[in-house]
Parts: C-alpha cells; sequence; structure tokens
C-alpha cells in the first residue's frame, strides 16, 4: 500500500478507502481457518449424532463472535495492539470428544444440545484466561511459565492434532480426488506462494478445490458412493439478509472438563503470538499494555463466544503476516476487519454457500492442518532447545504422550453420585503439569530465548520473515 519500506503506525495518512482495502485483506486472511473451525465442527456433530447443527457454531455465529471477540480484545488491550481473534484450532478435539460423548445424560441428545454443552466448557475455559492473567499480574510471567514450559505444552499440541488424524482420513475417503487437490494446493501455495497469497494457503485451498469440485459437479460426475458431489438447495432456500443463529451455552461438568484444560494450550499459542507481534511491530507488547491486559482480552472473547453459541477465540498468526506484508501496524485497520467480519455475518446466502462444502476437501484440508498443529508441538519443543537427553524431560513427554493418545475413551470416575470424564488431553495436560511440578531440574526460563518463545502458535500461516 505504501512505496517506502518505513512502517506506518497512523494508517489514517493513508486515507479511508486504502484502510478499507487494508481491512479486507486482514479479514480475508483469517478468513479461511476461521470459517473451517465450524465447518469441521459440523461435520463431528453430524456424523456422530447422525443430524446438522442449526444453531450454534455455525460460519455466520463463528464470524460475528470473531468481530466482535476482536473488538473486546482492542478494548481490553487499550487499543495499542494490532492483533485479530479468530477460531481456535486448539479446541476441534474437544469438540470432537464431545460430539462423540455417548454415556450418561449425553446418550441420544440432540447435536444442538451436545454444541450447547461443548460451548458452555469454552466459557468456562475463557474464564481461566481471567484467573490466569490476575496471576500474571500480581506474581509475574516468568514465575508463572515455569508451570509450562515447552516439554509440558509441545508434547500436548503434539497430541491434539494426532488425537484428530482419523477424522481427517475419514472425510477425505469420500473423495480422495477433491482431497487430494485440496491438499496439494494448500502445499503449493504455503511453499512457493508470493506476497498475500504465501499467507492465505488454506483460503486458496479451499476456493480452488472448491471450483475444481463445481467443475465436476456440472460435468455429471459424483462421488464414489452415488450422491452429488454438492447439493446447492440450502443456498436456494437461504435469505440475503438475517440475524446468526445463536445458541445459548450449557454447563456440565464432563464437558467442562473436555474443553477447559485446552486453554493450556491457547494460552501458550497467546504468549508465541504476543512475542511475534512484538517482534513484527517493534514494541513489547508483552510490557505495555502488558501480557495480562492481552490474555484478558483474549479470555473475555473466549468467554462472550461459547455464551453464545460460538467457538473459542484466538490471537492469529495468519494476520501477524500480513503485518509484516504489509508493514500497516495501525490496530485501525484490524478494527475494520472485526467490522467487515461483523457484517458478513448477518448475510445467510454467504454462510448457506460455505455449508455446501463437499465433506472430502474438508478431509484434504485436515490432512494438512491437523499434520500441522502436530508438528507445531514437535517445533515448540525443538526451538525451545528442550534436552531430551535428561530423564525427566524424557518421563514428562513420555507420560504426556501416552495419556494423550492411549485413554481413547477418557477416565470415568464418580464423585457425589454424579460421573464425570476427563478426556484423554485432560489427563495428559494435568500429568504434565504435576511432572513438571515434582520431579527436579526444571531451568526453562520465558524470555530466555525469544525465537522458542514465538514457535508456541497452534495456528497455520506463513510470512516472508520466515524467509529472511
Amino acid at each position: 500500500m505504501d512505496n517506502s519500506n518505513e512502517p506506518i503506525y497512523d494508517a489514517r495518512k493513508l486515507g479511508i478507502p486504502k484502510m478499507l482495502i487494508l481491512g479486507i485483506q486482514h479479514m480475508f486472511a483469517m478468513f479461511g481457518a476461521t470459517i473451517l473451525v465450524p465447518i469441521l465442527v459440523a461435520g463431528y456433530f453430524s456424523a456422530a449424532c447422525g443430524e446438522p447443527i442449526t444453531s450454534g457454531l455455525t460460519v455466520a455465529v463463528t464470524l460475528f463472535c470473531a468481530g466482535v471477540g476482536t473488538l473486546i480484545f482492542h478494548v481490553c488491550s487499550k487499543f495499542e495492539v494490532p492483533a485479530f481473534l479468530g477460531s481456535s484450532f486448539a479446541f476441534l478435539g474437544g469438540f470432537y470428544t464431545v460430539a462423540n460423548l455417548n454415556t450418561g445424560m449425553y446418550a441420544g441428545m440432540s447435536a444442538n444440545d451436545k454444541v450447547a454443552y461443548a460451548c458452555g466448557g469454552i466459557v468456562i475455559a475463557g474464564l481461566l484466561y481471567l484467573v490466569v492473567a490476575i496471576i500474571f499480574k500480581f506474581v509475574g510471567v516468568n514465575r508463572v511459565m515455569r508451570f509450562l514450559p515447552p516439554v509440558v505444552t509441545g508434547p500436548i499440541i503434539i497430541c491434539i492434532g494426532l488425537s484428530l488424524a482419523p477424522s481427517a482420513i475419514s472425510n477425505a475417503s469420500t473423495n480422495w480426488l477433491l482431497a487430494v487437490v485440496a491438499l496439494a494446493v494448500i502445499i503449493i501455495f504455503n511453499i512457493w506462494g508470493k506476497g498475500m497469497f504465501k499467507i492465505i494457503p488454506i483460503l486458496m485451498g479451499v476456493l480452488i478445490s472448491y471450483g475444481f469440485a463445481l467443475i465436476l459437479n456440472a460435468c455429471g460426475v459424483t462421488n464414489p458412493d452415488g450422491s452429488a458431489i454438492i447439493d446447492f438447495t440450502s443456498v436456494a432456500a437461504a435469505n440475503w439478509v438475517g440475524i446468526p443463529k445463536f445458541q445459548l451455552c450449557k454447563f456440565d461438568v464432563t464437558a467442562i472438563l473436555v474443553m477447559a484444560p485446552i486453554a493450556i494450550a491457547t494460552m501458550m499459542e497467546h504468549v508465541g503470538d504476543m512475542s511475534a507481534i512484538s517482534a513484527t511491530v517493534g514494541k513489547n507488547f508483552i510490557e505495555e499494555p502488558g501480557l495480562h491486559r492481552t490474555i484478558m482480552g483474549d479470555g473475555l472473547a473466549t468467554a462472550f463466544a461459547g455464551l453464545i453459541g460460538g467457538p473459542a477465540n484466538t490471537t492469529y498468526g495468519e494476520n501477524t503476516g500480513v503485518l509484516e506484508l504489509s508493514k500497516v501496524y495501525d490496530p485501525r485497520v484490524i478494527r475494520i476487519a472485526a467490522v467487515f467480519a461483523i457484517v458478513l455475518s448477518f448475510i445467510p446466502k454467504f454462510s448457506a454457500i460455505i455449508s455446501t462444502m463437499p465433506t472430502a476437501i474438508i478431509g484434504g484440508v485436515s490432512f494438512m492442518l491437523y499434520g500441522m498443529i502436530s508438528a507445531i508441538g514437535v517445533r515448540n519443543v525443538v526451538e525451545n532447545k528442550v534436552d531430551l537427553t535428561k530423564s525427566r524431560n524424557l518421563i514428562i513427554a513420555g507420560v504426556i504422550f501416552v495419556c494423550g493418545l492411549g485413554f481413547s475413551n477418557g477416565l470415568t470416575f464418580t464423585i457425589g453420585g454424579t460421573s464425570i470424564t476427563l478426556t484423554a488431553l485432560a489427563v495428559a495436560a494435568i500429568a504434565g503439569i504435576l511432572l513438571n511440578a515434582i520431579l527436579p531440574g526444571n531451568d526453562y526460563m520465558f524470555g530466555k530465548n525469544p525465537e522458542g518463545d514465538r514457535s508456541r502458535g497452534v495456528y497455520v500461516s506463513n510470512s516472508d520473515e520466515e524467509e529472511k
């Protein structure tokens, strides 16, 4: 947008038209990944319950929550941090688990009700952010982060991705041709893409593979099972303007214990993003406005989203890439993108078109997405130079892996006549944190390795900075 390489901290000097274009660019950067979350979650609940989600966790609700959540974050961070909040991938494993709960009160429960309980867990996860924000404020970042070193958070993130692998295979198998096309496009743009296209590989993978699906559908090609590749019935029936179908959350201990522990991974994601944004913009946002303020904003945005039936929010690495690309660091541009997302959420026709996305394309995207989540966990361990020759670190990582992947049905117990289930990820997180606190030799200090601290986000992004 500007011919010089000098960073722009006040975009108003560019004029309103250019600011609007920059805002649209930020919206598209988060778009592909953000709308992918409700699409994936809808698939989980549809497969498990035999019926679609009709309210809550729709594309429209998700876009609304992303826009409003971003504005909440900016208020809490004193309008200083140029960060966009979109849907968190880290909670996909939790949604998948809740969708497949079939004992006790969850036996025979409708998809919408299960979604409501899952969102109740997200509200509690968001409130945990507030507790941590208070602790950061009065205790200090370094003391808190000693309990959440990379030897704990890295393996947990790895487990999140690997636990979802069967879902990617199941979706892709409905039409392997479409799945392979989606995967190939993402890889091509992620590796060889230039400029803005390099930052939005997921969006390009979805758009191009969907276009290919349209061509196949027009030529009369069907899925291997004989079903139509794309069904436009819902699009014709959708209105152009309408209110997103919000749904108030519900609370249950089992669902809370499924979703809330995931906040450990997403808080680390937040810390990594704040480190990355600070390095990109050239301002230390961890000190001012302070990590406690940014975590509070992230938590309130997540709690708000869960309250009205939306997915958890998180700061987005994709938009950090856009900051690096454009050199425009004005938070006002991010808030413009948030407003665009809110406006788009009130167009049902658009949401209906998104809902026609073939399952196979989702599977192809998931191949990359779930694998990269696990790979990010590995990177978290490597870039923070975790010494796996130490017995304590091997023990912690090993126990987390066995718990996270071994307790496929969770751990169920009864307290006061109430049946409570801890998911595999919850068991893994608890075990890892306790072992790290008990075993001697914890020498991790946050801030000692800034590059390692920046590698802690559970997102898929790319930027020119990686090539420097």
